[in-house]
């Protein structure tokens, strides 16, 4: 089964299918933790060896990425699982060597259909041939019942992910306003502490306006954070956009992320403000949760 284009899925699952016929039960569990790629860790029982590709590549279809490790379980419950096998060869000739002894040492002969079958190797228990193309049939119908349930679990917990990383994405794009208003009011305190330094310097001496406009505009231009602000609301924008069409989503989101992360620290860097710095830090705190979840996302 596999799985649908538009879900998001999270790698984190657990899924169990069962099939049953003539006596015959495979159980097959699947348990899936996030992984770049898709790694299968395959425990089969010695009879199902012939048909590990045909698990492997049923897991394959339906899962795209994850570290999932497959558990095969193999219950035969028919009454009898072996059967007799008879040497008529070797029988015969232990009929035809007590008919040789009854003639050579004239005694009578007594050797029986009971006593042949008592015979070393005449009569073997042989294990009934398995069928293989049952036993494929029955793998496959298990496995993909289990691919049905982790894909049902995996959806569920991708869902509770994207509601979770909605609520932080808007927490962060709440914050940039109060980031824009805070900054003008820096450049406004650094432009009268400025002042303040340089007439303490200068002792009531002319103070050359000029210099001191250079010197606020210098900082002003260090100290902007409109490209910061206007890349991190795109990266946000993108990141709704990506996250609202769906499907295997977790490779592009990472990459957002990251580039979010890097537009935050860039402003943090450059406002020297400690109301602006705790916004900053909350951002990167919501960025940092946000990147947790989507690397767990397929």
């Amino acid at each position: 089964m596999k799985a649908n284009d538009d879900v998001i899925y999270s790698m984190t699952g657990y899924g169990k299918g069962v099939s049953e016929q003539d006596g015959l039960k495979v159980t097959v569990e699947l348990k899936s933790v996030n992984h770049r790629f898709l790694d299968l860790n395959i425990k089969l029982p010695k009879v199902f060896t012939f048909a590990e590709d045909i698990l492997r590549k049923t897991i394959q279809v339906a899962i795209s990425r994850g570290h999932i490790e497959v558990y095969v379980n193999y219950e035969d419950t028919r009454e009898s699982k072996k059967t007799l096998a008879i040497d008529f060869d070797l029988a015969s000739q232990y009929v035809l060597a007590a008919r040789e002894i009854q003639g050579r040492c004239l005694i009578q002969n007594n050797f029986f259909t009971a006593e042949v079958l008592r015979m070393p190797d005449v009569v073997t228990q042989v294990a009934k041939q398995e069928d293989e193309e049952l036993l494929a049939k029955l793998l496959k119908d298990a496995c993909l019942g289990a691919i049905e349930g982790i894909n049902s679990m995996k959806s569920r917990e991708g869902e509770s992910l994207v509601k979770d990383m909605y609520v932080k994405i808007e927490n962060i794009q709440n914050t940039i306003p109060k980031i824009q208003q805070l900054a003008p009011k820096t450049l406004e305190e650094y432009r009268k502490k400025l002042e303040e330094r340089v007439k303490e310097y200068l002792n009531d001496a002319p103070i050359d306006e000029v210099k001191l406009i250079n010197e606020i505009a210098f900082y002003s231009d260090k100290f902007c954070i409109d490209e910061e602000v206007t890349r991190l609301y795109t990266h946000i924008d993108h990141f709704k956009e990506v996250l609202g069409k769906g499907g295997a989503v977790g490779k592009k989101l990472d990459f957002i992320v990251q580039e979010m992360n890097r537009e935050t620290n860039t402003i943090g860097s450059k406002c020297n403000n400690a109301q602006i710095t705790e916004c900053v830090v909350f951002m990167k705190s919501e960025i940092e949760k946000i990147r947790e979840q989507v690397q767990n996302l397929v």
